[in-house]
């Protein structure tokens, strides 16, 4: 089991991948300790001085004019908590709720936020026991933060709402004692520092950015295979031709895509009737793709940025001795990153359904009709291109951007939000969606090979092909496919494909 150590320092994203495979375990560094007790400190001292500091000793958003008798400073606390919890929907997947408290105690423990230790160590301690608490997908708006979320995490650690434990639900009380852990009581500042905040957007941005990594790299093996199996033109990879035109994304793919073919058997061979130029979907896949591996860059390190920023409000800058308040709390770079991974996402699949499409013409790619003998009779792959073309116009409606989208709340107070949540939660649909469109891409270019040449791919084509092949045979006679679509999108889904491609999203500028 991964243990990452919360230090107060940067953390990078890789640093966070354990945590979407399964249970891990937190540990806060010296520095993190001795960050939070300083900021709690600035808390303290305020009170002390009858100081007037929002969310401490006045109400929320639009009745922060409000002032709080100090007799009540504990109860405004756990009101705000409950009156907050309004998610609706399906339960965010368990991996998801554990990136967003890991993610809530990075922001904690740069010492801004005012909780205390003991505090920031029942989360860590729920996590340790894989203790998590049960967030619904639907009710947030990106700003202030996360609130709805995030008050189901945090009226957890009250003992309020649910938990799941091995898959288990629980009333949060039930499930606390079955861990050994007791419910706190929060103290001041405590509510709004932990239901303030983008960590919720934040960690399902992170699972579709991983997600999207994972369909990219599948994009580009896919892609080199049918390559081949069209015998298509690798002049266009020259990285003359790349360097020129200057785009880092699309240098690094035409780079990727040259070692993939390199050697092959098809490519560099002519023959009668053999295209002068291909079509857009072989021919410009470094500026497509490089493109999208752009976005994802862009976005990746937006996400980065994010992961390791304090967004809660008010601020305590132990320092100076002094609370400012903010709008760290608005999710709009997260907005922003969520489309373009959506963008990203969608081009990856259409053109990939266009590979599929050329495959599946005689008079485009020189194989059988549909990749099969005796069409007519048999139907070969016709289907499972409806099948695709079916998905990429779901993909495109889900792309349409969500940063614009802007519904003012609170009587106005709040009267600009990023919808970055909803952003970023139709990235999981869209990353399965395309996983299927590649998947299929794959099956093709595998049965378009083995018509091309019996399956000599190149040598680095070669574990692409044999993958496929390892879960579905040569297409003889018709047959149901649909369990081998499956199966192959289940390893576009595991990410094997970054290794065999060797295109990681570097998030470090």
């Amino acid at each position: 089991m991964s243990t990452i150590t919360i230090t107060g320092e940067h953390l990078s994203l890789d640093t966070l991948r354990p945590v979407f495979r399964g249970p891990v375990r937190v540990a806060l560094a010296p520095q993190a300790v001795e960050n939070l007790r300083r900021a709690h400190q600035v808390i303290l001292d305020a009170i002390s001085r009858g100081d007037v500091v929002y969310g401490v000793n006045t109400g929320f958003g639009k009745l922060a004019d409000r002032r709080i008798s100090p007799s009540d400073l504990l109860e405004l606390q756990r009101r705000s908590v409950l009156s907050h919890m309004v998610g609706v929907g399906d339960p965010l997947p368990d991996e998801t709720v554990r990136a967003i408290m890991v993610i809530k105690l990075i922001g904690l423990a740069r010492g801004h936020s005012g909780i205390r230790v003991e505090t920031a160590e029942m989360i860590v301690d729920m996590i340790n026991a894989d203790v998590l608490p049960v967030i619904p997908t639907q009710g947030s708006v990106g700003a202030s933060g996360d609130l709805a979320p995030l008050a189901h995490l945090a009226g957890a650690l009250m003992g309020e709402g649910r938990v799941r434990i091995d898959g288990v639900t629980y009333n949060a009380v039930e499930g606390l004692a079955k861990a050994g852990l007791t419910p706190v009581e929060l103290g001041p500042k405590e509510a709004v520092a932990l239901l303030n905040g983008v960590q919720a957007s934040t960690a399902i941005a992170l699972r579709g950015l991983f997600g999207a990594e994972a369909v990219f790299n599948a994009g580009l093996a896919a892609g080199a295979l049918t390559l081949e199996a069209t015998a298509g033109r690798q002049v266009v990879l020259d990285d003359r031709i790349q360097q020129i035109r200057g785009h880092a994304g699309q240098i690094r793919v035409a780079g990727l895509l040259r070692r993939l073919v390199a050697d092959s058997s098809v490519l560099d061979v002519e023959f009668e009737g053999r295209r002068l130029q291909d079509p857009y979907c072989l021919r410009c896949q470094p500026q497509v793709m490089g493109a999208a591996l752009d976005l994802l860059t862009f976005a990746a390190r937006t996400i980065q940025q994010e992961v390791n920023a304090v967004s809660d409000n008010p601020l305590m800058f132990p320092d100076d001795d002094v609370v400012l308040s903010g709008g760290n709390f608005h999710g709009q770079p997260i907005a922003y990153a969520a489309d373009i991974i959506a963008m990203a996402i969608c081009e990856i699949g259409s053109i990939s359904e266009r590979r599929q499409a050329m495959l599946m013409d005689a008079s485009m790619s020189g194989l059988a009709p549909f990749l099969v003998g005796n069409a007519g009779l048999n139907s070969g792959f016709i289907m499972a291109q409806v099948t695709s073309a079916a998905l990429v116009a779901e993909n495109r409606a889900k792309a349409t951007p969500n940063s614009v989208d802007s519904i003012p709340t609170s009587a106005g107070q709040e009267d600009h939000v990023s919808m970055a949540t909803h952003a970023s939660v139709r990235l999981g649909p869209m990353v399965r969606n395309a996983a299927y469109i590649i998947a299929i891409e794959l099956l093709c270019a595998a049965q378009g090979l083995d018509l091309r040449n019996g399956g000599a791919a190149a040598p680095a084509n070669r574990p692409t092909y044999d993958l496929v092949r390892s879960k579905a045979e040569f297409l003889e006679d018709d047959r149901i496919m649909a369990g081998e679509m499956e199966a192959v999108a289940a390893e576009v889904l595991d990410g094997v494909f970054i290794d065999i491609v060797g295109g990681p999203l570097e998030a470090d500028a």
